[in-house]
């Protein structure tokens, strides 16, 4: 166990049945299932269409949120296209959201209703191995419930589906406070990019005073720079482009290295106590290992679709450095991570798209034509219909 970290509450009881107009074990009328207007993809070339889905109604340990803000992923567009392998359709993506309550279960206490509330990228995990306990929720040894997507193996093995809808209902134990300092919709993001780039930086013991490599600046690199300049830190970015140079200066960062000068890189060389990797299209690894100092770390957060180039073990071997990955971060530190952002006035830079613009956005996204996150305005989703799709 991590010293310090925060663990979740044990195992609940199991859930009463979904069955409509049946009965519980205390004899309590269990309604049926709501509806919620939502956009998802019903064939990997379908594009993003206008759909309903069902949402269980609030058991007692649950809490039904309706949305007003999701961010838009990459990895959304992968998913909703089938670039991630077989998915199951309709699908509604979305896992960085933010609503108000509208319901709870008998056994929720945390959560009122009216309170702003955030769900990020899972809404459940077996809560029993090891990662579990320590508070690793999205290391579960048995695989966490990713918020659209998965089998939700408590909701007979119902498919989740995401934030690009107009509610939800998730256990509160996956269900986050946003604080009131923060703004809802620049606030989304926070609860996937935020706590991805957040959680290595804790992980590592980020100090005040120590230095900062983040490689890549889009929707992840964007945040690191502002988290590690939050923590005290002295931020270089690493940029293969000369127009992010003013782009990286005006997010905080101190230093700027165009990866591709060779003289700068070498300049660079022992400078950089921790590298935040957010690329994912296959790169030379090699040459940020020699910016790195004794005791270093570079944590690959972008995931390639290819293979990346080899990595040199002389690289890691003569200065002791460390190379790793790392996903998103458990719900006590996605909590930690929203509370930091609000004492420190930390959120993403992000544009608001419609509904009825999110395929357009999909596009601007794989062109990178997006500073740095787009977040769904889900009150332009209209009405559900009476029947739903999923």
């Amino acid at each position: 166990m991590t010293p310090g970290r925060p663990v979740p509450p044990p195992l609940a009881k199991p859930l009463p049945d979904l069955t409509t107009g049946t009965t519980d074990s205390t004899d309590t009328l269990t309604p049926g299932p709501s509806l919620a207007a939502a956009y998802g993809a019903t064939a990997s070339d379908s594009g993003l269409v206008p759909l309903t889905v069902a949402r269980r109604a609030p058991k007692d340990d649950d809490v039904e949120i309706a949305i007003e803000f999701c961010g838009l992923c990459h990895s959304d567009v992968h998913a909703t296209r089938g670039e991630w392998g077989t998915q199951n359709y309709p699908l509604v993506p979305g896992h960085e959201i933010v609503g108000r309550v509208s319901r709870v279960g008998s056994a929720v206490d945390e959560f009122s209703l009216g309170e702003r509330v955030g769900v990020g990228c899972l809404v459940d995990s077996c809560r029993e191995c090891e990662s579990c306990r320590d508070g690793l929720e999205q290391y579960c040894e048995n695989g966490m419930t990713g918020t659209y997507g998965a089998k939700d193996r408590r909701n007979r093995d119902a498919i989740t589906q995401g934030g690009y809808a107009t509610s939800v209902v998730v256990d509160r134990r996956y269900v986050l406070h946003i604080p009131d300092g923060l703004d809802p919709a620049a606030a989304a993001p926070l609860l996937c990019a935020g706590i991805t780039t957040y959680s290595p930086l804790r992980h590592f013991g980020l100090e005040a005073g120590d230095v900062v490599g983040v490689v890549g600046l889009g929707g992840l690199g964007h945040m690191a720079v502002k988290l590690a300049k939050a923590m005290g830190a002295e931020v270089k970015v690493f940029t293969t482009s000369e127009s992010k140079v003013a782009a990286a200066r005006e997010l905080g960062a101190d230093d700027v290295i165009l990866s591709r000068d060779e003289a700068a890189m070498d300049a660079a060389n022992r400078s950089i106590d921790v590298i935040i990797d957010t690329v994912a299209a296959p790169h030379d690894l090699n040459p940020y290992f020699r910016t790195l100092r004794v005791n270093g770390a570079l944590f690959q957060l972008g995931l390639p679709s290819e293979e990346m180039p080899p990595v040199n073990p002389g690289a890691l071997i003569r200065r002791r450095i460390a190379y790793a990955g790392s996903l998103i971060g458990g719900i006590a530190e996605t909590q930690e991570m929203l509370d930091f952002c609000a004492e420190h006035g930390v959120t993403s830079d992000i544009e608001l798209v419609r509904a009825d613009h999110l395929n357009a956005a999909y596009d601007r996204m794989v062109a990178g034509d997006v500073k740095y996150r787009f977040v769904l305005d889900t009150s332009t989703l209209g009405t559900p219909s009476e029947r739903a799709d999923a």
